[in-house]
């Protein structure tokens, strides 16, 4: 903890994650995270009260803010200081926050971040345009920061579109987990790479550095995405931010699962997985403990964790134009944060 200048410390962000970094630029990345955190509640709010409690709603719910740290991190390779880079972090927090509720809307979710989810609480419609005043926010601040984050903010919002359109549709004859991979790239790493070349980009990096920065982001958050995947079936608790196996449950396919449908393994205990995970959505309560003890202890479990560090180790192998120091260290450790946590 430090202090923050009033009667509350804050919390240096990177040290709570358990990374073993200088405290001066976790210092300098918290003091930035905070900023968003202060400006986002603003951003989001309206004239109308419906609209500005409802845009509020996931916003004030917290979460892993995980683009914006990028953000943050990236900026450590310019001027962290300059006002432009809170306004970068906002442009993709927004863009993250508007997916969350249309997410929520084809879902069918009753609980977002441990609290009722907007489409539960006051319907599909005003949820997806709560979504859609959350996407024009996010275009308008973008826009003050001239028409490259314009640009990038809209293309990013495309390859959005195009992964949430090709999740919905299914492989369509491709192979399974490699149309699993190509969803992941397009709905959850492309605006992870999007905040990271942000933070570059906005803090005055040099262009080599920036490009190096969404190469980064970009590997790290499919790693990201699949340990998110991963931490569901492994974890005992929430850590996960929702119940173990809710995914299994709701018949959602992740990578382990897919890896334990396409292997070929005779053992009696590969066999049973497999005509588990073949039978949809598991909502018995009996048959999703024995899924779920199946694949915990699955070939298919250890090849999945074996697929996420190969993710982070390319993230890691991004890194290379990048100046050695603190910035750079603390990117590696984040590496290894993400590979490690589902071990």
């Amino acid at each position: 903890m430090v202090s923050t200048g009033d009667s509350s410390p804050r919390e240096l962000v990177l040290s709570s994650l358990g990374l073993d970094v200088d405290p001066a630029m976790d210092e300098s990345v918290s003091a930035t995270l905070a900023a968003v955190e202060s400006a986002l509640r603003g951003h989001v709010s309206s004239a109308d009260p419906l609209v500005a409690e409802a845009a509020l709603h996931l916003a004030e719910a917290g979460g892993k803010r995980f683009r914006p740290l990028l953000v943050a991190l990236g900026a450590q390779f310019g001027d962290p200081s300059s006002p432009q880079v809170v306004d970068a972090a906002n442009v993709v927090e927004l863009t993250h926050l508007a997916t969350l509720y249309h997410d929520d809307v084809m879902d069918e979710a009753a609980v977002r971040r441990g609290a009722a989810s907007a489409n539960a609480r006051w319907g599909n419609s005003v949820a997806i345009l709560v979504g859609d005043y959350l996407f024009a926010r996010a275009a308008d601040l973008a826009a003050t920061l001239g028409t490259e984050a314009v640009h990038l903010q809209a293309t990013t919002f495309a390859r959005l579109v195009h992964g949430q359109i090709a999740e919905t549709v299914g492989p369509r004859g491709t192979d399974p987990i490699e149309h699993h991979l190509h969803v992941i790239t397009e709905k959850t790493a492309s605006l992870i790479a999007t905040a990271a070349r942000f933070g570059g980009l906005f803090s005055g990096a040099r262009p080599e550095f920036v490009e190096a920065l969404a190469g980064y982001g970009e590997t790290i958050g499919i790693a990201f995405q699949l340990s998110d995947d991963l931490l569901d079936i492994s974890s005992e608790s929430v850590q996960s931010g929702k119940t173990p196996g809710t995914d299994l449950r709701e018949g959602v396919p992740t990578l382990p699962m897919l890896y334990a449908l396409a292997d070929d393994d005779a053992e009696p205990s590969a066999v049973r997985l497999r005509e588990l995970l073949s039978s949809g959505p598991l909502t018995d309560d009996a048959l999703h403990a024995e899924a779920l003890t199946l694949l915990r202890g699955s070939a298919a479990m250890k090849r999945a964790r074996e697929t996420v560090r190969g993710y982070a180790e390319a993230s890691r192998s991004s890194l290379a134009p990048l100046p050695d120091g603190e910035a750079k260290r603390a990117m590696e450790a984040l590496c290894d944060f993400i590979a490690d946590r589902t071990s």
